[in-house]
């Protein structure tokens, strides 16, 4: 699986509870704060869930 960075870019206040969760499920909850992991569907999902918070870089 490819490596990718995923990277805060906006608050979650205001935001609904799953997607409070699913923040910080990744590891995130500040802006700019930025976590590498694996890409696998899991995280693929919740990215998905969360696209409108995070920006996602691939890893190199």
């Amino acid at each position: 699986m490819a490596k990718v960075t995923i990277t805060q870019v906006k608050s979650i206040i205001d935001r609904p509870k799953d997607q409070k969760a699913t923040m910080k499920a990744l590891g995130l909850g500040k802006i700019s704060r930025s976590v590498s992991v694996e890409l696998t569907p899991q995280i693929a999902g919740m990215v998905k869930k969360v696209h409108s918070l995070v920006e996602v870089k691939d890893f190199q």
